[in-house]
């Protein structure tokens, strides 16, 4: 017998803050979840022009939110972000860690320390601010998501991308201690790491690098951003509240040995 209350891919009633969501994978799942019903705080940092153009198509697609400027390795600009947030949109409900600088590939002699850095500042620090600035409304009502956005590499191993895939890892570990930190609070920490999903960012790539990317895929074709949206609204929705310390990999099967 199936019970009739099914939990349902609803989001009313919930804000969620996306950072990094004027362009790129970000945007998708600030519209995903938009669609879903939720009030979505969307960010961004340098590109004021970009950020007006998607609130505008954010807006005219009849979803419910606003853009918040903020940088997202800085801790005073992102208390005062969530502070104007909770003050536009509501206390975060649910918090989805995605922003991210440009990754280049390197073998090891051409990176620095101050490149392993500005890696570490975006998937270590930036997941700890974020979540200690609005941990205390989740932990108040005892309900809450915090969704890291990492990626695949991290399980792949990849080459020449070391800073990079340290960093996730990092943040991959980050995803399962909170996830047993804060399950007593009924707060889910998930992690959604999507394989290579051409956005903006790679327009310039070579298209022999795809192709090569391409052949690895058992699906057989590059997924979208929507694709990604998707797996963030399910963590994000009650028919995901048992779900907790988990990454979901969005890639087509590249991680399935």
């Amino acid at each position: 017998m199936h019970s009739k209350n099914i939990p349902k891919f609803h989001l009313e009633g919930q804000v969620v803050l996306v950072t990094g969501s004027s362009r790129g994978l970000g945007k998708a799942i600030a519209f995903a979840l938009g669609d879903a019903g939720a009030k979505v705080a969307l960010n961004y940092w340098n590109d004021s022009t970009t950020a007006n153009e998607t609130l505008a198509q954010f807006k005219a697609a009849g979803y419910a939110g606003e853009m918040f400027r903020g940088n997202v390795i800085d801790e005073t600009d992102v208390n005062r972000m969530c502070g104007e947030i909770v003050t536009k949109l509501g206390s975060i409900d649910t918090l989805v860690i995605n922003a991210t600088p440009d990754q280049p590939h390197k073998p090891i002699e051409e990176y620095d320390w101050a490149f392993h850095q500005s890696m570490l500042d975006f998937f270590v620090k930036s997941p700890f601010l974020l979540t200690r600035a609005t941990l205390a409304h989740m932990k108040e009502q005892r309900h809450g998501h915090i969704i890291n956005i990492t990626s695949e590499v991290f399980h792949r191993g990849v080459g020449n991308f070391s800073p990079y895939v340290a960093a996730k890892g990092a943040q991959i570990g980050w995803t399962r201690s909170m996830a047993m930190e804060l399950a007593p609070w009924n707060i889910t920490v998930n992690a959604v790491a999507p394989g290579w999903i051409p956005v903006e960012r790679h327009a310039n790539d070579a298209q022999s690098d795809k192709d090569g990317y391409e052949t690895l895929i058992p699906m057989g074709n590059f997924g979208t951003p929507s694709d990604v949206g998707g797996a963030v609204v399910f963590l994000a929705s009650e028919a995901a509240r048992f779900i907790t310390g988990q990454s979901i990999h969005v890639n087509g099967g590249t991680t399935v040995y």
